[in-house]
């Protein structure tokens, strides 16, 4: 039997605004898109949020014994910006601001995501689509919309008729609790240049203008596609015309995920997605995060304490630990005294850990594992409540502590099942990773990476600058950056 059998999950479906028994549509699977970051800069630690709430969700789905499809996207595609100015296009200032191809930029900032999550201690998704992979669905969707008569073309642009949606007995704004009567007064027709029929409706395809340099061929002339319809795409592509969860920001239930949801009931007739799930926005020290009021960190300079704001460096385990003790519906807010706390708080954890090996074993517990246990569960499952889970592990570290003193017994049996769940729970649930594993795995890429220094420096000794460079170059394209000084040469990962 699997621990899903066993276990009634509760999950806050923002569509309702309640939280529901979760059944998936076919069992023992689930069905999971979570919007991906938009790879025209560097990803930032609000966005590093969201990600690391599905990843704990993923996980615990995983845990319980579900085949999970998490498909998480990557948004590659130029996209205007509401004031229709093409100079505002995000890919579009990045490419002229680093003298970069637009393609290039995706590359760039694709692989600085990777790297950031890879230092966080992610699973990879089972599918990662890119929008512009996905161009020939996004016609095809918009061309079934304007069949349907949800849809018209204007200027080489298509626009999705929100009004028609509407007559139909839909309800636009029904993910948002937004009515129509205030979107038609209090929408300003920014990117449809006059040529949209009504303020609300939003942009299927875009006609490119000759200063666009992202753009493809469709029925209506050269273009690309609208923001929303990419997700549409993907997510129906892999996961059907209804699947159990769409994930994301709030920042994202509108417009986005609600143009999603008229997009999918327009084209299939049905409900895209059974259980809407958004994650709460990221402050620091109290404050909404912005590059222009200078409120602003990285998350790599989060890690190596290159930053004003915090007063030393902070370990990726510290900083996962410290956004787990936040529930993913609510403001998490950093600052310097709830990481150092954080830090504390996982070294007292880790410890305790470490006891495990070490305890005594008698032939009665007086310590009840089993209620304790079902404690932890119990957490996960309502609603992934991780601020109670991981109260409920410092229970168990007081346990351990009790049972290392003498205070209390605990059979062998009982032993081996605080153990697992501890483990699971910190390590394959929470993803918190183990620093012996760490600093072993560290040890070993140091190794591995003096080795290929030393290969290399034997390669330019010998005048052979082909496989230096290729040395060089493979290391590069991996993350890890070597630096020739007078004294030999380091390397950066």
């Amino acid at each position: 039997m699997h621990l899903y059998q066993e276990n009634t999950l509760k999950v806050y479906n923002s569509l309702t605004g309640e939280k529901e028994t979760f059944t998936p549509i076919h069992e023992g699977n689930i069905g999971m898109y979570v919007c991906g970051p938009t790879v025209y800069s560097n990803v930032h630690l609000g966005n590093v949020r969201t990600f690391m709430s599905f990843d704990m969700i993923y996980r615990y789905f995983k845990h319980l014994g579900y085949k999970v499809r998490y498909v998480r996207n990557i948004t590659d595609a130029g996209h205007l910006t509401d004031d229709g100015n093409v100079e505002n296009d995000r890919f579009v200032k990045q490419s002229r601001l680093e003298k970069l191809e637009p393609m290039e930029v995706v590359q760039k900032y694709t692989v600085d995501f990777h790297k950031v999550l890879d230092l966080f201690n992610f699973l990879p998704p089972t599918i990662e689509p890119t929008a512009t992979g996905h161009i020939i669905e996004q016609i095809e969707l918009t061309q079934k919309l304007i069949d349907k008569g949800l849809a018209y073309e204007s200027n080489g642009s298509v626009y999705f008729d929100v009004l028609e949606y509407n007559s139909r007995g839909l309800n636009y704004g029904e993910l948002s609790n937004r009515n129509i009567e205030d979107l038609l007064a209090n929408t300003r027709d920014l990117d449809g240049q006059n040529e949209k029929k009504n303020a609300p409706d939003f942009a299927l395809w875009k006609n490119a203008s000759p200063a666009h340099i992202m753009r493809w061929n469709s029925p209506w002339g050269e273009g690309f596609p609208g923001w929303h319809l990419e997700c549409t795409a993907m997510s129906t592509k892999y996961l059907g015309e209804t699947f159990d969860i769409h994930g994301g920001g709030l920042d994202l239930k509108f417009p986005h995920h609600e143009c999603e949801v008229a997009q999918g009931k327009g084209c299939n007739d049905s409900n895209p997605v059974n259980y809407w799930m958004h994650t709460n926005m990221l402050t620091m020290n109290g404050l909404r995060m912005s590059k222009s009021t200078g409120n602003y960190i990285l998350p790599m300079e989060l890690l190596n304490g290159d930053n004003d704001f915090f007063e030393k460096a902070f370990s990726p385990s510290v900083v996962r630990f410290c956004f787990m003790q936040a529930h993913y519906r609510s403001v998490l807010d950093i600052s310097n005294e709830a990481m150092v706390a954080s830090e504390k708080g996982l070294t007292r954890l880790t410890e305790g850990i470490k006891l495990l090996d070490k305890l005594s074993t008698s032939n009665k517990s007086t310590i009840d594992v089993q209620t304790w246990k079902k404690s932890c569960y119990d957490a996960m499952n309502d609603d992934f409540n991780t601020p109670i889970l991981i109260a409920q592990l410092f229970e168990g570290i007081k346990y351990i502590n009790l049972i290392n003193d003498g205070k209390e017994s605990i059979t062998t049996s009982d032993l081996e099942d605080l153990r697992i769940t501890i483990s699971n729970f910190v390590y394959d649930i929470l993803g918190i990773q183990d620093e012996q594993t760490v600093s072993n795995n560290s040890d070993k890429l140091n190794g591995a990476v003096e080795m290929l220094i030393r290969m290399r420096n034997e390669a330019r000794a010998n005048k052979n600058w082909a496989l230096s460079d290729q040395i060089r170059d493979e290391l590069a394209a991996i993350g890890i950056i070597l630096k020739d000084g007078k004294e030999g040469t380091s390397f950066t990962a």
